[in-house]
Protein backbone atom coordinates (compact mmCIF):
# COMPACT_ATOMS: atom_id res chain seq x y z
CA UNK A 1 0.00 0.00 0.00
CA UNK A 2 1.16 3.53 -0.75
CA UNK A 3 1.59 6.13 1.94
CA UNK A 4 -0.74 8.67 0.29
CA UNK A 5 -4.16 8.56 -1.35
CA UNK A 6 -2.75 10.30 -4.45
CA UNK A 7 0.63 11.21 -5.81
CA UNK A 8 -0.70 14.63 -6.84
CA UNK A 9 -3.71 16.60 -5.69
CA UNK A 10 -4.47 19.75 -7.69
CA UNK A 11 -6.62 22.53 -6.25
CA UNK A 12 -8.22 24.31 -9.20
CA UNK A 13 -9.23 22.89 -12.59
CA UNK A 14 -8.41 25.87 -14.75
CA UNK A 15 -5.99 25.92 -17.65
CA UNK A 16 -2.86 25.43 -15.52
CA UNK A 17 -4.41 22.86 -13.21
CA UNK A 18 -5.89 20.73 -15.98
CA UNK A 19 -2.62 20.74 -17.96
CA UNK A 20 -0.61 19.77 -14.88
CA UNK A 21 -3.10 17.02 -14.01
CA UNK A 22 -3.15 15.32 -17.38
CA UNK A 23 0.61 15.57 -17.95
CA UNK A 24 1.38 14.23 -14.47
CA UNK A 25 -1.07 11.38 -15.07
CA UNK A 26 0.60 10.62 -18.40
CA UNK A 27 3.85 10.22 -16.45
CA UNK A 28 2.16 7.55 -14.32
CA UNK A 29 1.11 9.62 -11.32
CA UNK A 30 -2.15 9.00 -9.47
CA UNK A 31 -3.85 12.39 -9.75
CA UNK A 32 -6.94 14.06 -8.36
CA UNK A 33 -8.23 17.60 -8.87
CA UNK A 34 -10.82 19.66 -7.02
CA UNK A 35 -12.78 22.55 -8.56
CA UNK A 36 -15.38 24.53 -6.62
CA UNK A 37 -16.90 26.22 -9.67
CA UNK A 38 -16.69 24.74 -13.17
CA UNK A 39 -13.97 22.74 -14.87
CA UNK A 40 -12.08 25.00 -17.26
CA UNK A 41 -11.37 27.90 -14.94
CA UNK A 42 -11.56 31.62 -15.58
CA UNK A 43 -10.32 31.65 -19.17
CA UNK A 44 -12.74 29.03 -20.48
CA UNK A 45 -15.79 29.70 -18.30
CA UNK A 46 -15.85 33.45 -17.59
CA UNK A 47 -12.83 35.03 -19.20
CA UNK A 48 -10.88 35.20 -22.42
CA UNK A 49 -12.80 32.58 -24.40
CA UNK A 50 -16.39 33.83 -23.93
CA UNK A 51 -15.14 37.42 -24.04
CA UNK A 52 -13.46 36.82 -27.41
CA UNK A 53 -16.76 35.37 -28.69
CA UNK A 54 -18.50 38.60 -27.65
CA UNK A 55 -15.78 40.51 -29.48
CA UNK A 56 -16.49 38.48 -32.62
CA UNK A 57 -20.21 39.14 -32.25
CA UNK A 58 -19.68 42.87 -31.83
CA UNK A 59 -17.48 43.08 -34.92
CA UNK A 60 -20.52 42.44 -37.11
CA UNK A 61 -21.80 45.91 -36.25
CA UNK A 62 -18.83 47.45 -38.06
CA UNK A 63 -18.87 44.91 -40.87
CA UNK A 64 -22.56 45.44 -41.57
CA UNK A 65 -22.16 49.22 -41.60
CA UNK A 66 -19.28 48.92 -44.04
CA UNK A 67 -21.00 46.38 -46.28
CA UNK A 68 -22.62 48.95 -48.54
CA UNK A 69 -19.19 50.18 -49.64
CA UNK A 70 -18.51 46.70 -50.94
CA UNK A 71 -21.74 46.42 -52.89
CA UNK A 72 -23.95 44.71 -50.31
CA UNK A 73 -27.45 45.84 -49.40
CA UNK A 74 -28.59 44.50 -46.02
CA UNK A 75 -32.07 45.36 -44.83
CA UNK A 76 -33.70 45.16 -41.41
CA UNK A 77 -30.54 44.74 -39.37
CA UNK A 78 -31.30 43.92 -35.74
CA UNK A 79 -29.17 42.80 -32.81
CA UNK A 80 -30.53 40.36 -30.23
CA UNK A 81 -28.46 40.21 -27.03
CA UNK A 82 -30.16 37.05 -25.75
CA UNK A 83 -29.24 35.16 -28.90
CA UNK A 84 -25.55 36.09 -28.68
CA UNK A 85 -25.42 35.54 -24.92
CA UNK A 86 -26.99 32.08 -25.12
CA UNK A 87 -24.78 31.02 -28.02
CA UNK A 88 -21.70 31.98 -26.01
CA UNK A 89 -22.94 30.16 -22.91
CA UNK A 90 -23.69 27.01 -24.91
CA UNK A 91 -20.14 26.95 -26.18
CA UNK A 92 -18.86 27.42 -22.65
CA UNK A 93 -20.87 24.34 -21.68
CA UNK A 94 -19.30 22.44 -24.57
CA UNK A 95 -15.80 23.46 -23.52
CA UNK A 96 -16.41 22.43 -19.91
CA UNK A 97 -17.42 18.98 -21.11
CA UNK A 98 -14.29 18.82 -23.27
CA UNK A 99 -12.03 19.71 -20.33
CA UNK A 100 -13.81 17.20 -18.10
CA UNK A 101 -13.42 14.51 -20.75
CA UNK A 102 -9.69 15.29 -20.87
CA UNK A 103 -9.42 14.56 -17.15
CA UNK A 104 -11.43 11.36 -17.53
CA UNK A 105 -9.33 10.20 -20.48
CA UNK A 106 -6.22 10.45 -18.30
CA UNK A 107 -7.95 8.79 -15.33
CA UNK A 108 -7.73 11.91 -13.19
CA UNK A 109 -10.22 11.84 -10.31
CA UNK A 110 -12.15 15.08 -9.94
CA UNK A 111 -14.11 16.49 -7.04
CA UNK A 112 -16.65 19.24 -7.71
CA UNK A 113 -16.24 21.04 -4.41
CA UNK A 114 -13.93 23.45 -2.68
CA UNK A 115 -10.63 22.12 -1.36
CA UNK A 116 -8.26 23.78 1.10
CA UNK A 117 -4.82 22.99 2.48
CA UNK A 118 -4.99 20.95 5.69
CA UNK A 119 -1.25 20.32 5.96
CA UNK A 120 1.89 19.76 3.89
CA UNK A 121 0.43 16.53 2.49
CA UNK A 122 -3.31 16.93 3.10
CA UNK A 123 -6.30 18.71 1.60
CA UNK A 124 -9.75 19.05 3.09
CA UNK A 125 -12.84 19.05 0.88
CA UNK A 126 -15.90 21.17 1.64
CA UNK A 127 -17.76 17.96 2.44
CA UNK A 128 -15.34 17.40 5.31
CA UNK A 129 -13.36 14.58 3.73
CA UNK A 130 -9.60 14.77 4.15
CA UNK A 131 -7.34 13.41 1.39
CA UNK A 132 -3.60 12.86 1.53
CA UNK A 133 -1.21 13.51 -1.33
CA UNK A 134 2.53 13.30 -1.81
CA UNK A 135 2.48 16.57 -3.74
CA UNK A 136 -0.12 19.34 -3.77
CA UNK A 137 -0.44 21.86 -6.58
CA UNK A 138 -2.32 25.13 -6.07
CA UNK A 139 -3.83 26.47 -9.30
CA UNK A 140 -6.70 28.59 -8.01
CA UNK A 141 -6.13 31.55 -10.33
CA UNK A 142 -7.23 35.08 -9.57
CA UNK A 143 -10.46 36.91 -8.77
CA UNK A 144 -11.71 40.41 -9.59
CA UNK A 145 -10.72 43.25 -7.29
CA UNK A 146 -13.71 45.15 -5.90
CA UNK A 147 -13.29 48.62 -4.39
CA UNK A 148 -14.64 49.24 -0.91
CA UNK A 149 -17.25 51.89 -1.69
CA UNK A 150 -20.83 52.34 -0.59
CA UNK A 151 -23.26 50.47 -2.84
CA UNK A 152 -20.63 48.24 -4.48
CA UNK A 153 -23.17 45.40 -4.30
CA UNK A 154 -24.99 47.15 -7.17
CA UNK A 155 -21.98 46.71 -9.45
CA UNK A 156 -20.92 43.63 -11.39
CA UNK A 157 -17.58 42.20 -12.52
CA UNK A 158 -16.49 40.43 -15.67
CA UNK A 159 -17.70 37.19 -14.02
CA UNK A 160 -21.34 38.25 -14.26
CA UNK A 161 -21.32 40.22 -17.49
CA UNK A 162 -21.87 37.12 -19.61
CA UNK A 163 -25.20 36.44 -17.91
CA UNK A 164 -26.96 39.81 -18.29
CA UNK A 165 -30.71 39.20 -18.77
CA UNK A 166 -31.13 42.21 -21.07
CA UNK A 167 -28.81 44.39 -23.08
CA UNK A 168 -27.87 47.56 -21.17
CA UNK A 169 -28.30 50.83 -23.01
CA UNK A 170 -25.95 52.70 -20.67
CA UNK A 171 -22.76 51.09 -19.38
CA UNK A 172 -20.33 52.60 -16.90
CA UNK A 173 -16.98 50.82 -16.60
CA UNK A 174 -14.59 51.51 -13.76
CA UNK A 175 -10.99 50.88 -14.74
CA UNK A 176 -8.95 51.29 -17.91
CA UNK A 177 -6.95 48.09 -18.14
CA UNK A 178 -7.34 45.39 -20.76
CA UNK A 179 -10.58 43.97 -19.32
CA UNK A 180 -12.16 47.42 -19.16
CA UNK A 181 -11.09 48.38 -22.67
CA UNK A 182 -12.25 45.11 -24.19
CA UNK A 183 -15.73 45.34 -22.69
CA UNK A 184 -15.92 49.04 -23.53
CA UNK A 185 -15.34 48.13 -27.18
CA UNK A 186 -17.88 45.30 -27.09
CA UNK A 187 -20.72 47.31 -25.58
CA UNK A 188 -19.95 50.39 -27.67
CA UNK A 189 -20.04 48.38 -30.91
CA UNK A 190 -23.30 46.69 -29.94
CA UNK A 191 -24.98 50.06 -29.42
CA UNK A 192 -24.66 50.96 -25.75
CA UNK A 193 -23.49 54.33 -24.51
CA UNK A 194 -20.24 53.58 -22.69
CA UNK A 195 -18.48 55.70 -20.11
CA UNK A 196 -15.05 54.66 -18.80
CA UNK A 197 -14.01 56.17 -15.47
CA UNK A 198 -10.53 55.78 -14.05
CA UNK A 199 -8.59 56.97 -11.03
CA UNK A 200 -5.56 57.96 -13.13
CA UNK A 201 -5.25 59.79 -16.45
CA UNK A 202 -4.12 56.76 -18.49
CA UNK A 203 -5.58 53.75 -20.24
CA UNK A 204 -3.71 50.44 -20.52
CA UNK A 205 -0.89 51.37 -18.17
CA UNK A 206 2.22 49.39 -19.06
CA UNK A 207 1.53 49.22 -22.79
CA UNK A 208 3.38 51.34 -25.32
CA UNK A 209 2.42 54.99 -24.91
CA UNK A 210 2.05 55.82 -28.60
CA UNK A 211 -0.39 52.97 -29.16
CA UNK A 212 -2.33 53.81 -26.01
CA UNK A 213 -2.76 57.40 -27.17
CA UNK A 214 -3.89 56.29 -30.63
CA UNK A 215 -6.41 53.81 -29.18
CA UNK A 216 -7.79 56.51 -26.89
CA UNK A 217 -8.33 58.84 -29.85
CA UNK A 218 -10.02 56.16 -31.93
CA UNK A 219 -12.35 54.97 -29.18
CA UNK A 220 -13.36 58.53 -28.32
CA UNK A 221 -14.21 59.08 -31.98
CA UNK A 222 -16.29 55.90 -31.86
CA UNK A 223 -18.34 57.39 -29.03
CA UNK A 224 -16.80 56.08 -25.80
CA UNK A 225 -16.71 58.76 -23.09
CA UNK A 226 -13.85 58.96 -20.59
CA UNK A 227 -13.55 60.54 -17.18
CA UNK A 228 -10.05 60.55 -15.73
CA UNK A 229 -9.00 61.28 -12.15
CA UNK A 230 -12.49 60.14 -11.29
CA UNK A 231 -12.70 57.64 -8.40
CA UNK A 232 -16.15 56.30 -7.53
CA UNK A 233 -17.48 57.48 -4.17
CA UNK A 234 -20.74 55.55 -4.00
CA UNK A 235 -23.30 53.71 -6.15
CA UNK A 236 -26.99 54.30 -5.67
CA UNK A 237 -29.72 51.99 -6.93
CA UNK A 238 -32.76 53.64 -8.45
CA UNK A 239 -36.10 52.17 -9.47
CA UNK A 240 -35.76 49.25 -11.90
CA UNK A 241 -32.22 48.50 -13.02
CA UNK A 242 -30.89 52.06 -13.02
CA UNK A 243 -27.84 52.92 -10.97
CA UNK A 244 -26.52 56.38 -10.19
CA UNK A 245 -22.77 56.56 -9.69
CA UNK A 246 -21.40 59.40 -7.59
CA UNK A 247 -17.82 60.69 -7.76
CA UNK A 248 -15.56 63.09 -5.94
CA UNK A 249 -15.42 66.34 -7.91
CA UNK A 250 -17.52 65.14 -10.87
CA UNK A 251 -21.22 65.09 -11.70
CA UNK A 252 -23.01 61.78 -11.10
CA UNK A 253 -23.69 59.38 -14.00
CA UNK A 254 -26.76 57.21 -14.44
CA UNK A 255 -26.19 53.77 -15.95
CA UNK A 256 -27.98 50.48 -16.44
CA UNK A 257 -24.96 48.47 -15.33
CA UNK A 258 -21.78 49.38 -13.49
CA UNK A 259 -18.94 47.06 -14.47
CA UNK A 260 -15.91 47.08 -12.19
CA UNK A 261 -12.73 46.12 -14.04
CA UNK A 262 -9.94 47.36 -11.79
CA UNK A 263 -7.72 44.31 -11.95
CA UNK A 264 -7.50 40.83 -10.46
CA UNK A 265 -5.80 39.50 -7.33
CA UNK A 266 -4.54 36.00 -6.47
CA UNK A 267 -7.35 33.73 -5.26
CA UNK A 268 -5.97 32.72 -1.86
CA UNK A 269 -8.63 33.71 0.68
CA UNK A 270 -9.42 30.87 3.07
CA UNK A 271 -7.09 28.50 1.23
CA UNK A 272 -5.44 27.30 4.46
CA UNK A 273 -1.89 28.19 3.46
CA UNK A 274 -1.02 28.78 7.10
CA UNK A 275 -1.52 25.06 7.72
CA UNK A 276 1.55 24.39 5.60
CA UNK A 277 3.57 27.40 6.79
CA UNK A 278 3.23 29.28 3.50
CA UNK A 279 3.30 33.08 3.78
CA UNK A 280 1.91 35.35 1.07
CA UNK A 281 4.07 37.76 -0.87
CA UNK A 282 3.88 41.54 -1.03
CA UNK A 283 1.08 41.54 -3.61
CA UNK A 284 -0.92 38.79 -1.92
CA UNK A 285 0.56 36.13 -4.20
CA UNK A 286 1.98 32.70 -3.38
CA UNK A 287 5.77 33.02 -3.78
CA UNK A 288 7.42 30.19 -5.73
CA UNK A 289 10.86 29.36 -7.05
CA UNK A 290 11.86 28.67 -10.64
CA UNK A 291 10.33 25.19 -10.46
CA UNK A 292 7.03 26.53 -9.00
CA UNK A 293 7.74 25.19 -5.50
CA UNK A 294 6.48 27.16 -2.50
CA UNK A 295 8.24 27.49 0.86
CA UNK A 296 6.67 24.13 1.72
CA UNK A 297 8.66 21.53 -0.24
CA UNK A 298 5.61 19.33 -1.00
CA UNK A 299 3.39 22.17 -2.26
CA UNK A 300 3.68 23.94 -5.60
CA UNK A 301 1.69 26.71 -7.32
CA UNK A 302 1.20 27.78 -10.93
CA UNK A 303 -0.76 30.41 -12.83
CA UNK A 304 -2.35 33.64 -11.71
CA UNK A 305 -2.23 32.71 -8.02
CA UNK A 306 1.54 33.34 -8.22
CA UNK A 307 0.94 36.78 -9.82
CA UNK A 308 3.89 36.58 -12.21
CA UNK A 309 2.23 37.03 -15.59
CA UNK A 310 -1.56 36.67 -15.55
CA UNK A 311 -1.98 35.01 -18.94
CA UNK A 312 -3.53 31.64 -19.75
CA UNK A 313 -0.66 30.38 -21.97
CA UNK A 314 1.76 31.15 -19.12
CA UNK A 315 -0.31 29.10 -16.67
CA UNK A 316 -0.44 26.22 -19.16
CA UNK A 317 3.34 26.28 -19.68
CA UNK A 318 3.92 26.41 -15.93
CA UNK A 319 1.55 23.51 -15.29
CA UNK A 320 3.26 21.42 -17.96
CA UNK A 321 6.76 22.26 -16.71
CA UNK A 322 5.74 21.42 -13.14
CA UNK A 323 4.44 17.98 -14.15
CA UNK A 324 7.53 17.20 -16.25
CA UNK A 325 9.82 18.34 -13.45
CA UNK A 326 8.16 16.57 -10.53
CA UNK A 327 6.76 13.46 -12.19
CA UNK A 328 8.46 13.18 -15.58
CA UNK A 329 12.09 13.28 -14.55
CA UNK A 330 12.83 16.15 -16.94
CA UNK A 331 13.29 19.33 -14.88
CA UNK A 332 12.70 22.55 -16.76
CA UNK A 333 11.92 26.17 -16.02
CA UNK A 334 9.87 28.72 -17.92
CA UNK A 335 11.47 31.59 -19.80
CA UNK A 336 9.32 34.66 -19.16
CA UNK A 337 11.12 36.85 -21.65
CA UNK A 338 9.30 38.12 -24.74
CA UNK A 339 5.84 36.86 -23.78
CA UNK A 340 3.38 38.19 -26.39
CA UNK A 341 0.22 39.88 -25.19
CA UNK A 342 -2.89 41.36 -26.74
CA UNK A 343 -5.80 43.59 -25.87
CA UNK A 344 -8.91 42.70 -27.87
CA UNK A 345 -10.07 46.28 -27.92
CA UNK A 346 -11.58 47.75 -31.06
CA UNK A 347 -9.22 48.05 -32.87
CA UNK A 348 -7.01 45.49 -31.08
CA UNK A 349 -3.58 46.14 -29.68
CA UNK A 350 -0.75 43.60 -29.40
CA UNK A 351 2.85 43.67 -28.31
CA UNK A 352 5.93 41.64 -27.43
CA UNK A 353 9.15 42.63 -25.74
CA UNK A 354 10.07 46.05 -24.37
CA UNK A 355 8.07 49.21 -24.91
CA UNK A 356 9.92 52.33 -26.02
CA UNK A 357 9.96 53.68 -22.47
CA UNK A 358 11.23 50.39 -21.01
CA UNK A 359 13.92 50.09 -23.65
CA UNK A 360 15.23 53.60 -22.96
CA UNK A 361 15.57 52.74 -19.27
CA UNK A 362 17.16 49.33 -19.83
CA UNK A 363 19.28 49.98 -22.92
CA UNK A 364 19.65 53.75 -23.24
CA UNK A 365 20.67 54.03 -26.88
CA UNK A 366 17.80 52.75 -29.00
CA UNK A 367 16.17 53.42 -32.33
CA UNK A 368 12.44 53.45 -32.90
CA UNK A 369 10.90 52.64 -36.27
CA UNK A 370 7.23 52.96 -37.07
CA UNK A 371 4.55 52.67 -39.70
CA UNK A 372 1.51 54.92 -39.39
CA UNK A 373 -0.90 53.82 -42.09
CA UNK A 374 -4.53 53.70 -43.12
CA UNK A 375 -5.49 50.06 -43.77
CA UNK A 376 -6.86 49.31 -47.22
CA UNK A 377 -10.05 47.99 -45.63
CA UNK A 378 -10.65 51.35 -43.96
CA UNK A 379 -10.02 53.23 -47.20
CA UNK A 380 -12.64 51.21 -49.06
CA UNK A 381 -15.10 51.67 -46.20
CA UNK A 382 -14.36 55.40 -45.95
CA UNK A 383 -13.11 55.02 -42.38
CA UNK A 384 -10.34 57.37 -41.32
CA UNK A 385 -8.88 55.26 -38.52
CA UNK A 386 -5.17 54.59 -38.90
CA UNK A 387 -3.08 51.64 -37.79
CA UNK A 388 0.20 52.10 -35.97
CA UNK A 389 3.12 49.65 -35.76
CA UNK A 390 6.30 50.32 -33.75
CA UNK A 391 9.61 48.52 -33.62
CA UNK A 392 12.05 49.22 -30.79
CA UNK A 393 15.64 48.37 -31.70
CA UNK A 394 18.96 48.34 -29.85
CA UNK A 395 21.07 50.97 -31.62
CA UNK A 396 24.34 49.08 -31.13
CA UNK A 397 23.37 45.54 -32.11
CA UNK A 398 20.32 46.16 -34.27
CA UNK A 399 18.43 43.52 -32.26
CA UNK A 400 14.68 44.03 -32.09
CA UNK A 401 13.81 44.64 -28.43
CA UNK A 402 10.10 45.14 -28.84
CA UNK A 403 7.32 45.11 -31.39
CA UNK A 404 3.96 46.82 -30.82
CA UNK A 405 0.94 46.95 -33.11
CA UNK A 406 -2.47 48.62 -33.18
CA UNK A 407 -4.88 47.74 -35.96
CA UNK A 408 -7.09 45.07 -37.49
CA UNK A 409 -5.86 41.52 -36.79
CA UNK A 410 -2.85 42.81 -34.84
CA UNK A 411 -2.89 39.83 -32.41
CA UNK A 412 -3.01 37.32 -35.27
CA UNK A 413 -0.04 38.98 -36.98
CA UNK A 414 1.97 39.44 -33.81
CA UNK A 415 1.99 35.75 -32.84
CA UNK A 416 4.23 34.94 -35.82
CA UNK A 417 6.27 38.11 -35.41
CA UNK A 418 6.85 37.29 -31.73
CA UNK A 419 8.86 34.24 -32.85
CA UNK A 420 11.29 36.55 -34.60
CA UNK A 421 11.63 38.82 -31.57
CA UNK A 422 12.07 35.85 -29.24
CA UNK A 423 14.75 34.46 -31.57
CA UNK A 424 16.71 37.71 -31.29
CA UNK A 425 16.46 38.75 -34.93
CA UNK A 426 17.58 42.20 -36.02
CA UNK A 427 15.99 45.07 -37.89
CA UNK A 428 18.12 44.04 -40.88
CA UNK A 429 16.53 40.56 -40.76
CA UNK A 430 13.09 42.12 -40.98
CA UNK A 431 14.19 44.42 -43.80
CA UNK A 432 15.67 41.49 -45.71
CA UNK A 433 12.30 39.71 -45.71
CA UNK A 434 10.18 40.31 -48.80
CA UNK A 435 6.86 42.05 -48.18
CA UNK A 436 3.60 40.17 -48.68
CA UNK A 437 1.44 42.62 -50.62
CA UNK A 438 -1.23 43.80 -50.20
CA UNK A 439 -1.50 43.11 -46.48
CA UNK A 440 -1.23 44.97 -43.20
CA UNK A 441 1.45 42.51 -42.07
CA UNK A 442 3.82 43.81 -44.77
CA UNK A 443 4.26 46.96 -42.70
CA UNK A 444 6.47 44.87 -40.38
CA UNK A 445 9.19 44.77 -43.03
CA UNK A 446 8.68 48.31 -44.33
CA UNK A 447 9.09 50.36 -41.14
CA UNK A 448 11.33 53.41 -41.33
Amino acid sequence: MTEYDYDLFVIGAGSGGVRASRVAASHGARVAVAEEHRVGGTCVIRGCVPKKMLVYGSHFAEELRDASHYGWTIDAMHFDWASLRDTVLRDVDRLEITYTNTLDAHEVAHFHERATIAGPHAVRLASGREISAKVILIATGAVPVMPEVEGIEYAITSNEVFHLPTFPGRVLIQGAGYIAMEFAGIFNALGAHVTVVNRSDQILRGYDESLRDRLLQITMTRGIDYRFHCPIRRIEKREGEARVVHFDGHDPIEADIVLVATGRRPNVNGLGLENAGIALGFRGEIPVDGHNRTSCESIYAVGDVTDRIQLTPVAIREGHAFADTVFGGTPRVIDYGCVPNAVFSQPPLAGVGLTEAQARVNHGNIRVYSSDFRPMKNIFAERHERGLYKMVVCAESGKVLGLHMLGHEAPEILQAAAIAVKAGLTKDDFDATMALHPSMAEELVLMR
